[in-house]
């Protein structure tokens, strides 16, 4: 029996620790599936090379947003399918799930393989969505970029990482994680609460999003995406053209107030008004003086006389389910 489905998961991902067994039971009960367990990114490499000579109708990959970017990272830069790329699909799994929210799969990861199965077995072309990739270069030497589709910095990543590090430890459901860390975030920016329990203040970052295009200053909010579904759960309105999508939002409490609006109903165009700044561009720059950003889960650090570099890279083909 040809395969179908090419199933590349991370057992260590938040998601798998209780719904693998399933996702092995299923894969056993269908030999069309074949199904590629790595325990960390560095043998992703490995899992393509094996996968790119069973040439899989369907590359689906199972694990958080790290997981997700590794794998965009290695199919960019491994040359591994050669011209011929399989669609891409993603289960839900992991702590927040944004590229899998982009495609439409939410709910049980067991149900998504069983409709990508179906999907794979039929017409792939009706359910194709062609993608944006970010690229992400410490340097602007560096060769080999990261691939991803979505980047946050400054405040962003500050609340992302004292979510990952100080709330998710408690072992929260992951809403009520979510919802302390907002509440965090509001103190300390619309109020403004300084404590140790509190994300820490924004480190100043300079962004450039064209050769004489630069704003400067501490932000709330930066987000690079390529994604359709931003975090608020809006969409992207189209007319972007497929460029990097950008939102600056200065750390002021009438500017957060201002740019929460914005996220609500971004329209993905140029936009700057009162400390909030919405662009579209082919490349970005951050630099600051450690200052962290975040692209799908992997933590870079942008320093003064080494920006991080973002362009945009070869778009690839997913597969989209019903939201």
């Amino acid at each position: 029996m040809p395969v179908r489905i090419a199933l590349l998961s991370n057992p260590k991902s938040t998601g798998n620790v209780s719904k693998l067994p399933r996702i092995r039971a299923f894969c056993a009960e269908h030999p069309d599936i074949f199904h590629y367990e790595v325990e960390q990114a560095s043998q992703i490499g490995e899992a393509m090379r094996t996968l790119a000579q069973i040439r899989p109708r369907l590359l689906v990959i199972n694990g958080g947003d790290g997981t997700v970017q590794a794998a965009l990272t290695e199919l960019h830069n491994g040359g591994h399918f050669g011209t011929d790329i399989p669609p891409v699909a993603v289960l839900p799994n992991g702590k927040t799930n944004l590229i899998a929210l982009d495609l439409g799969a939410q709910g049980d990861p067991v149900t998504a393989l069983s409709r990508l199965l179906e999907i794979a077995r039929s017409d792939l072309s009706e359910h194709l969505v062609a993608r944006e990739l970010i690229a992400l270069r410490c340097g602007a030497q560096e060769q080999r970029p990261v691939i991803g589709m979505f980047l946050g910095g400054a405040g962003l990543a500050d609340t992302m990482l004292y979510c990952r590090n100080r709330i998710y430890p408690l072992g929260l459901p992951n809403g009520l994680s979510h919802a302390i860390t907002a509440v965090a975030v509001l103190l300390r920016g619309l109020l403004g609460w300084k404590a140790k329990f509190l994300p820490p203040e924004p480190a100043p970052l300079q962004v450039s999003v064209a050769k004489d295009g630069k704003i400067s200053g501490r932000f709330a909010v930066l987000a690079v995406t390529t994604l359709e579904k931003l975090l608020l759960g809006s969409e992207l309105r189209p007319g972007t053209g497929g460029r990097l999508k950008m939102i600056a939002i200065e750390q002021k409490p009438a500017s957060m107030l201002r740019g929460l609006r914005v996220l609500a109903g971004w329209a993905g165009q140029r936009t700057e008004f009162n400390g909030v700044h919405v662009e579209d561009a082919d490349e970005i720059s951050i630099e600051g003086e450690r200052s962290s950003v975040i692209l799908d889960g992997e933590t870079f650090e942008a320093r003064t006389g080494r920006p991080i570099f973002l362009t945009r890279a070869t778009p690839l083909s997913f597969v989209r389910l019903a939201a």
